[in-house]
């Protein structure tokens, strides 16, 4: 069974406490995150890692304060959960460890390439992390769930801005036939 790896938005904004929009203790998950991106590619499984890249006026900043403007310090990944061999979508490459999807949304299915990036690898499952479980990752796994294909969440590679957040997330993905595991999980097969 084919499966694809989906790190949501494990960018520097939002996983270190001088990023412009940290997601609390987020930190901790970097280390999950680059193991499970660097087990794939030694799996040869691929990686697409969604990030947002926002416009200096980008209207979400009306909602959010301003965070991951393209081509800032905080709008790159942290250098651990980089894999060697990766573009930028639409771009592409035979032999691409990961394929880094930009979007302006919280909704990863709004990015223009996202679901053509999906139809192009056409997995059988999907293995989702990345930070926030309750926004970007819900509404990710949400897209991924219509699409009729096994889901896994990786609970010790997510974050949540609340704690009550976060497991409202989670019961909503179980009811709708998400598995949650960990990384150790995941990886041992």
């Amino acid at each position: 069974m084919s499966t694809l790896f989906i790190d949501v938005d494990s960018q520097l904004d939002f996983v270190y406490p001088a990023g412009a929009l940290y997601v609390p203790a987020a930190e901790r998950i970097v280390p999950a995150i680059a193991h499970l991106n660097r087990y794939a590619a030694a799996h040869g499984i691929p990686v697409v890692s969604t990030t947002d890249a926002h416009a200096e006026n980008d209207p979400e900043f009306a909602t959010w304060p301003k965070h991951c403007v393209a081509g800032t310090l905080g709008q790159r990944k942290p250098e651990a959960t980089l894999l060697d061999r990766r573009v930028v979508a639409p771009h592409w490459a035979e032999g691409v460890q990961q394929i880094i999807v930009e979007k302006q949304t919280v909704d990863a299915f709004q990015a223009r390439d996202f679901l053509p990036v999906l139809d192009r690898l056409n997995p059988a499952r999907f293995v989702v992390y990345g930070v926030v479980t309750e926004i970007c990752v819900l509404l990710a796994v949400r897209g991924l769930v219509k699409l009729g294909k096994p889901v896994t969440v990786v609970a010790d590679a997510i974050e949540s801005l609340t704690a009550e957040a976060g497991r409202a997330a989670l019961d909503e993905m179980r009811a709708a036939g998400v598995t949650i595991s960990t990384a150790g999980r995941v990886t041992s097969n």
